[in-house]
């Protein structure tokens, strides 16, 4: 991919939240953005709130990401990639549906686990992205060339990466972040239902209950696509749930005191130790992993990491003089550098590991 002269340039498509929150973090690195957004109004309101540039579909973008809801993705992703020269990825929290739409190397599905209470453009923050997880999800036919640059470009955001399988993703989310959406629903349903018979029970909402039902507060339109393309993984989570609410309930109703405390403190222990990000050099590890020019190394690798439970902080590709192989340099979690290695050993792979800092 030629190095564009001038501002790196980049395209949106769609300029809600997601997409003004982009626009906003990628004019503050200093890009030069150019959206649309099938509202003229959003997009008006988009051009004057410094979100874009300009407003059209830029030819020469380095990227264009597409931000609409989940069943309006594929369509506009080949129209990007038609429309332009670039890499195209998507914010879209589904990723099965549209991979298996889109088989393009110029195509990188891609979800940002970020979001706000707050609504449309108005709502949006360049901030949005900071420490956020990004999650990437490359295939067989993913050009290395292509995630390279969009992992780049989202931790220039101040987003972390992770990449996994587009399945395994939405099996995952389905837990991580639909679940609960529809979770925190219910229990405002319940709550203003109460409300209506006890007019002091929204006043005695405080800490907890606000925190646990924050995300019902996000836009209600994008939930019935979320929830067609992701079935089956909702409706296996549910069921799950519901299972965990029955034993807990005969726990409960059975004055299983010990039962009780066991199950607190294992999601106790369970909370306390979900991942935070990395910043210390001391801690990481440069793991190099001589590569073949052939598709699907880059999702194998990357794919691999996360399977393992390595944080990748930054990666590059090398490129061989001789054209048909490279190294693909990887900085990850030093403590996990060894097991990451082996995994890659037991796949076929070579790599090589130094310490940094």
């Amino acid at each position: 991919m030629a190095a564009p002269t001038g501002p790196q340039r980049a395209g949106i498509i769609g300029t809600g939240l997601i997409g003004a929150s982009l626009g906003l973090a990628l004019r503050r690195n200093g890009w030069h953005v150019t959206g649309t957004d099938a509202d003229p109004a959003t997009q008006a309101r988009a051009l004057d709130r410094g979100a874009l540039d300009a407003i059209g579909i830029d030819p020469a973008a380095t990227i264009t990401f597409v931000a609409l809801p989940v069943q309006a993705v594929a369509g506009a992703v080949r129209h990007a990639l038609a429309e332009t020269t670039g890499v195209v990825t998507d914010v879209g929290s589904v990723k099965g549906s549209i991979l298996a739409a889109v088989d393009d190397p110029r195509f990188v599905g891609g979800h940002p686990m970020a979001g706000s209470e707050q609504l449309g453009v108005d709502g949006a923050s360049a901030d949005l992205f900071e420490g956020a997880v990004w999650v990437l999800t490359p295939v067989a036919g993913t050009s290395s060339e292509a995630f390279t640059t969009v992992d780049a470009v989202v931790r220039t955001l101040g987003a972390d990466v992770v990449a996994l399988a587009p399945e395994r993703h939405d099996a995952l989310v389905a837990v991580v972040s639909h679940v609960p959406h529809l979770t925190a629903a219910a229990l405002m349903g319940i709550a203003d239902e109460r409300a209506e018979e006890h007019a002091a029970l929204l006043r005695l909402a405080a800490g907890g209950f606000r925190d646990m039902t924050r995300i019902a507060a996000g836009t209600p339109a994008i939930w019935p696509d979320i929830c067609a393309e992701n079935q089956d993984a909702i409706v296996e989570v549910i069921d799950r749930l519901s299972e965990e609410l029955s034993r807990l309930r005969s726990i409960v109703a059975e004055g299983r005191r010990e039962d009780l405390l066991a199950t607190l403190e294992r999601a106790q222990a369970a909370r306390r130790n979900l991942p935070s990000r990395m910043v210390r050099p001391e801690e990481l590890a440069e793991v190099r992993v001589p590569v073949p020019d052939r598709g699907g190394v880059i999702a194998e690798v990357s794919t691999l990491a996360a399977e393992l439970g390595v944080n990748i902080a930054d990666v590059e590709i090398a490129h061989s003089s001789e054209g048909d192989r490279g190294v693909l340099i990887l900085v990850v979690d030093r403590a996990r550098a060894e097991d990451f290695a082996a995994g890659l050993v037991e796949r076929g792979y070579r790599p090589t590991t130094t310490g940094l800092g």
